[in-house]
């Protein structure tokens, strides 16, 4: 097997193995459901994850795409529709909605 072939049959989170791939990375703590945690690590037993930090790096980078992407539909849907709401849309759709627009108070 060439080594083309070795990393188009790895998933796409094993690509980058390494903690630093050229950019700078910095450790944070996360909280996960047990169950998911479980799962992960069955997947990096498995072989099929490089680690835990590296599968969840792999999943925060899928997230932020998918982020992007919904955000470029939906500027794409207001030029199509007119563009941004103006404010007063805004402020006759967040009394439709029943959303304050006030900061609101913390508790004494």
């Amino acid at each position: 097997m060439t080594s083309v072939e070795a990393v188009a049959q790895r998933p796409p989170w094993t690509a980058d193995q390494s903690m630093v791939n050229g950019m700078a990375a910095k450790k944070v703590t996360i909280t996960l459901d047990e169950r998911q945690l479980d799962r992960v690590r069955a997947l990096v037993e498995a072989g099929k994850a490089p680690s835990v930090s590296g599968f969840v790096k792999h999943a925060v980078g899928v997230a932020l795409d998918d982020v992007a992407g919904w955000g470029a539909l939906l500027a794409e849907a207001l030029e199509a529709t007119g563009g941004p709401l103006s404010d007063d849309e805004r402020a006759w759709a967040d009394e439709v909605l029943g959303v304050s627009t006030q900061p609101k108070r913390r508790a004494a």
